[in-house]
């Protein structure tokens, strides 16, 4: 039998051939002699966007024929298939993609795939061919945003065409091997009435946050890493009226408002020569000069959270953004520790000043170890008592076990405690009634002033 590769290069054998009679790398030199002839093809033809699926269709097609092999349906469409996901789509790791029970995708190496699947992580079957073929998703993914990856700048955030998060880290940075992390996006945009149904929160607690948001209170999401902060934030920011003007600062844009009058602001890296770059500092400075009525800051993560504290305290309520802490105590010391990032000489005093002034919430969400992911707590940030802020719990949730099949059993429940808040929720016309706030006896007991 003339060889795969012998084909690719004289595809013109004089009999078919039986497709059981090849060998797995007998496969891979047929698709990528597939590959190269459509790669040719579409430099050739050069198609529009719309039509470049087809065309990738048809010189499959073609490609095939001429090497005359008889395949059975099921290889001929699991290479076709393959080939697309390359050209396409983003390679091995695509179906991983199209997958909506996945909602997060892992690649450590050429060899380890990992995903999260309903809150667990798994490792698959999905391999590339070397390190070079990660690579070339990378630059895939990050070369239409007009970003770089490289020895010398070795790692790049950036979104896929559906709002994706992506963080890609190279050699010498990632020592197995170039490592990329998916945060997928969802394709619909979840509701508060979703998060109540998956019991992420209760009604009580959703109906009081939506007061919170219309009344222009100063709101941070707070939690850890895959806790479901953006998420949050994507719901609350549906409360906002469609009569606002809303400016939203993100490293890579990921929210999605449904809101009319929206300006969206996203950082950019610098350039080759390190120059031309845009903080999110950078973005929330500006925003003040362009009228916003809300600013959504996708997250804090260093001197722009003293800027945001100042636009809070300068007529901006109603602002919102996420940080990374795992309580709500937590919360205010790195918002205490970001603002002395910012390069400002001012004492610690001063900061809890500015921070216990601007902030009205936080809201804690947390992943379990079940993987189910939760508000945990609905704080106040009620002002200073010294040199201490002090906060208190208006919702909590309490475990109360663990299920048989390993779900954490518990309930959130109000504190029996009114925030001192609430006259600016009925200036905004919500009288909260006392069905919101009562707390059971059991939870009384657990009510504290931290």
């Amino acid at each position: 039998m003339p060889s795969i590769l012998s084909q690719a290069q004289n595809p013109q054998p004089a009999q078919g051939v039986a497709s059981s009679r090849l060998q797995p790398a007998d496969i891979a030199k047929l698709k990528a002699y597939l590959s190269n002839a459509v790669v040719h093809d579409l430099e050739h033809l050069a198609p529009a966007v719309e039509e470049r699926a087809k065309t990738v269709r048809e010189s499959l097609d073609r490609a095939l024929t001429q090497t005359r092999l008889n395949l059975p349906e099921s290889l001929k469409a699991q290479l076709f298939h393959d080939v697309e996901d390359e050209l396409l789509g983003f390679g091995p790791i695509q179906p991983l993609l199209d997958d909506p029970d996945i909602s997060e995708v892992m690649v450590n190496g050429p060899n380890r795939v990992y995903v999260e699947r309903k809150g667990k992580l798994t490792k698959t079957n999905v391999v590339f061919d070397d390190n070079d073929h990660v690579m070339r998703i990378i630059d895939r993914i990050i070369l239409p945003l007009g970003r770089r990856v490289d020895p010398d700048n070795p790692t790049v955030d950036a979104r896929l065409p559906d709002g994706s998060r992506v963080n890609a880290v190279i050699p010498p940075v990632a020592i197995d091997g170039a490592s990329i992390t998916i945060r997928k996006f969802g394709k619909g945009k979840l509701t508060i009435e979703q998060l109540v149904g998956f019991k992420s929160m209760t009604s009580q607690c959703a109906e009081f946050l939506r007061a919170c948001v219309i009344g222009r209170l100063n709101v941070v999401v707070s939690g850890g890493t895959g806790s479901g902060k953006t998420t949050l934030l994507n719901c609350l920011s549906g409360f906002i009226p469609e009569d606002e003007r809303i400016v939203t600062i993100e490293d890579a844009a990921e929210l999605r408002l449904h809101q009319e009058h929206v300006v969206r602001l996203e950082t950019k890296p610098p350039n080759v020569d390190g120059r031309g770059s845009v903080t999110t500092r950078d973005l929330v400075k500006n925003s003040l000069r362009m009228r916003p009525e809300r600013i959504i800051v996708g997250e804090c993560r260093g001197g722009e959270a003293l800027d945001m504290l100042q636009a809070m305290n300068t007529g901006h309520d109603g602002s919102l953004t996420t940080l990374h802490a795992n309580t709500p105590r937590d919360a205010l010391s790195r918002l205490e520790t970001m603002c002395l990032m910012s390069g400002m000489d001012l004492p610690l005093r001063v900061i809890r000043e500015q921070v216990a002034s601007a902030i009205d919430l936080i809201i804690q969400q947390s992943r379990l170890r079940d993987g189910s992911r939760k508000v945990t707590y609905v704080t106040e940030v009620a002002g200073m008592e010294g040199d201490k802020i002090i906060m208190t719990d208006i919702f909590k949730f309490e475990q109360t076990g663990v299920s048989p099949e390993g779900k954490v059993v518990g309930e959130m429940k109000p504190t029996g405690i009114r925030p001192m808040f609430s006259p600016r929720l009925e200036a905004a016309g919500f009288k909260l009634g006392a069905e919101i706030f009562s707390a059971t006896p059991a939870a009384t007991q657990q009510q504290r002033r931290k």
